[in-house]
């Protein structure tokens, strides 16, 4: 029956039909409830089953993992922080208390970054597409959950428009649009970005003496010296405060095997970034003046802290912004990993870096493939003996 109907209302969108400017906008639900109407079918072209659609929606599947414990961790920390004893917190009342703070975001995200696409689409002539699915649902994920919905709205919207429109679209854009709107809202407004107050909803009910801190302010505080007062499953799990999809290195790590397993998402640049981090890791470990220095954090902590396990797996593996070639992806994720370390042990101002890191390294991704490629040239015509 809905087939039928969107058979009966097609001609007045296609060409020359009464609607047809806003053809867009029907090829968008009809391409999202069914197979594409365009599709290759001989000739010479290659074929494949896995096509955008389906690829960005297995990255969607891959994301409900970090999306369903941030219901719960929102709900969590919201309610230890009104008072509520951690152990007599109840898991359905945490989850449906963070899903009212998730979804305020969620909707103005899909609104205000959907209307830009929308908008793109129509004057461009243009087919919506579902990589905007994937962009808002990973920019929730990466805010905290106390941030004011019209920063929302700005800074979705200038990830939308700067970090990918401007530059054509998907497919087009060098760098990724969700962490490309995060950075603008740090560095814009500072206050509600980042600091010990703003990764819990509900403030306005704290208990004496409660802290907001992120593991990673911690760390920046008090050096190794804080992780007497951490406990590592607790971080590995997810209950602790942060942006509301990056806390859970557990479900990061499940949405990882769907992408892999798939083939949606590269494995080189996971497991590069993880070596970057690790080596890192164990290099400032080796330098470190006392056991008590930031320096001595250990690299299984900065796996599991801030947004590394997030980055690593959703946005590092960006198809479009990261580098495209083998060689290039190991040294694309390896950098990854080295500066985000770097960047939170010895950058006073920013104890995060892997927001910074993947941005820094979308923008040298094509130098990367550029000179591997070139090297790749030369060893042929090396065993070929050309001159």
């Amino acid at each position: 029956m809905l087939r039928a109907m969107f058979d009966k209302i097609a001609p007045f969108f296609e060409k020359g039909g009464k609607f047809e400017k806003f053809y867009p906008l029907f090829e968008a639900g009809e391409s999202f409830l069914y197979t594409p109407a365009k599709a290759t079918q001989t000739g010479p072209h290659v074929r494949d089953g896995l096509d955008l659609k389906r690829a960005m929606m297995t990255v969607v599947i891959a994301l409900v993992p970090a999306t369903l414990w941030s219901f719960y961790n929102a709900g969590f920390q919201a309610q230890i922080a009104a008072g509520t004893a951690p152990d007599s917190v109840e898991c359905l009342a945490a989850t449906l208390q963070g899903l009212l703070i998730f979804l305020p975001i969620y909707i103005v995200t899909m609104a205000a970054g959907g209307l830009i696409e929308t908008v793109f689409a129509l004057v461009r002539k243009h087919e919506i597409n579902e990589g905007f699915l994937v962009t808002s649902l990973l920019f929730p994920l990466i805010v905290p959950p106390s941030i004011p919905l019209w920063q929302v709205a700005l800074g979705i919207g200038f990830g939308t428009l700067i970090g990918k429109e401007i530059f054509g679209g998907t497919g087009m854009n060098i760098l990724n649009p969700a962490l490309t709107g995060r950075a603008f809202l740090f560095f814009a407004y500072p206050g509600q970005i980042s600091g010990d107050e703003v990764w819990i909803a509900g403030k306005d009910q704290w208990v004496d003496g409660f802290s907001g801190a992120t593991p990673l302010a911690e760390f920046y505080n008090d050096g190794a010296g804080a992780l007497a007062n951490l406990d590592w499953m607790d971080a590995f799990l997810g209950r602790i405060p942060g942006s509301m999809g990056e806390v859970s290195a557990l479900a990061c790590l499940i949405g990882a095997a769907i992408l892999i397993f798939s083939k949606v998402g590269s494995w080189r640049i996971m497991a590069g970034s993880l070596l970057g981090l690790v080596g890192m890791s164990l290099l400032l470990n080796a330098f470190s003046p006392t056991p008590e220095h930031y320096m001595a954090i250990p690299w299984h902590w900065h796996f599991v802290v801030g947004g590394f396990a997030f980055g690593a797996i959703f946005m590092a593996t960006d198809p479009v912004s990261a580098s495209q070639t083998n060689r290039g992806k190991w040294i694309y994720g390896i950098f990854i990993g080295l500066l985000c370390v770097l960047v939170r042990v010895l950058n006073p101002a920013y104890p995060e870096g892997m927001m910074l890191a993947i941005l820094f390294m979308n923008i040298f991704a094509p130098v990367i493939d550029y000179y591997v490629v070139k090297a790749n040239i030369k060893q042929r015509e090396a065993r070929c003996g050309v001159q």
